[in-house]
């Protein structure tokens, strides 16, 4: 197991003494700036989505919400800043508040050096079949439920790797409850989590979902690395069945 100091894992299992020297640091004062953005270089107000094909270079400029996308509230529905198309690149932004929801990418797409800096209803979510996302730096803070949502059709894969987050109550759920249903499968790698935080991430096993996990650090508190859900596609919530790795749908390396 490769997760750096953490003092322990929903169940109790103590990992390693490193954490202790840790939490010690934190409980002195320590603050972890784990999804700390840039300074932005200006910022932009969208009163409407800005919908991207090939790359937007946002130059470390901060975008935010206006008009209809202006409330900041937590409802489901609401459409996104940025829309991305199938092959896009959105790199080098930063998203304040109101964040309305993020970012959607309609299929394969690349989110490098994001920075979410108080999420909304989600940070960005993602649908498509066949779809690859990759997540490549950046971090997030301040999401209330869910970073990354993860609703895509069968095959492709998620990739969150060199991320920063805090604050937050999922950093990547495969969606337990849409109409159409498929394995999806994701991959955390050198990813800090600062507390408060719940877990990394959310996987249906029915549905032979994976989440593979290495190089992972948390600072502070007691954050989860995977919960398991028996998914459904009739809209109810689904059930949680287990939690911690289990060596086929949650595995660390």
């Amino acid at each position: 197991m490769s997760v750096r100091k953490i003092s322990r894992w929903r169940g109790g299992i103590i990992v390693g003494a490193a954490a202790t020297a840790l939490v010690v640091a934190g409980i002195g004062g320590a603050h972890f700036a784990a999804a700390d953005a840039p300074p932005a270089t200006g910022q932009v107000t969208l009163t409407e989505t800005m919908a991207v094909s090939g790359t937007f270079d946002g130059t470390n400029r901060r975008f935010i919400g206006g008009g209809d996308l202006g409330g900041g509230g937590q409802d489901e529905g609401q459409d996104p800043l940025f829309r991305l198309a199938n092959g896009a690149t959105l790199e080098n932004v930063i998203i304040g508040a109101p964040a309305a929801d993020g970012v959607h990418c309609q299929g394969t797409c690349t989110l490098r050096n994001v920075f979410w800096e108080d999420v909304g209803e989600d940070a960005a979510t993602f649908r498509g079949t066949g779809a690859t996302v990759v997540i490549e730096g950046g971090g997030a803070s301040g999401a209330e439920d869910k970073v990354f949502q993860d609703n895509r059709g069968a095959g492709g894969s998620v990739t969150i790797r060199d991320f920063e987050v805090e604050d937050f109550g999922k950093l990547y759920r495969s969606c337990g409850n849409c109409s159409t249903q498929a394995r999806r499968d994701v991959v955390l790698s050198n990813v800090t989590a600062t507390a408060p935080g719940d877990v990394l991430v959310g996987i249906n096993v029915n549905f032979g979902d994976t989440a593979r996990l290495s190089g992972v650090t948390i600072n502070g508190g007691d954050i989860g690395l995977c919960d398991l859900f028996e998914g459904n596609d009739s809209g109810d919530e689904p059930e949680k069945v287990g939690e911690g790795p289990n060596g086929t749908n949650c595995v660390v390396s």
